[in-house]
């Protein structure tokens, strides 16, 4: 199952107007910003419902282009597998398995860049 989902754009608060307007008949908007000192010199802004964000869009000018594609962990030692076995098949190590507490308090995730440069994720949301 996917967490989430996210792309890069050319120009960030041209496409941050255009996905707020264009998703606001959905009940959608963003509930989540991160911002370039936790990123590393990125903007990301997370567009959502009920406080979870599920379509990430990240500055293209300071980040690898790409699509972002996060799938759902049903544990943290499932989200390690995953890292693993992702790197074991090709994959290159984007982000070992640990909390990212920016996120939120419990999200424990693992990142790898597939052989095409897509970054892949596992996430578990669960304190354990």
């Amino acid at each position: 199952m996917l967490d989430h989902v996210g792309i890069t754009v050319a120009d960030f608060a041209r496409s941050r107007r255009f996905y707020r307007q264009a998703l606001a008949p959905l009940g959608i908007d963003v509930v989540m910003e991160i911002d370039p000192a936790l990123t590393g010199g990125t903007s990301h802004a997370g567009f959502g419902a009920h406080g979870k964000p599920f379509f990430w869009i990240g500055d293209a000018a300071t980040a690898a282009a790409g699509v972002h594609v996060a799938f759902v962990a049903a544990s943290r030692a499932a989200v390690d597998a995953f890292h693993h076995a992702a790197l074991a098949a090709g994959g290159t190590d984007n982000g070992a398995p640990g909390l990212r507490p920016h996120y939120h308090p419990h999200y424990y995730g693992a990142f790898v860049r597939d052989p095409d440069g897509h970054n892949i994720e596992a996430v578990c949301h669960h304190p354990e």
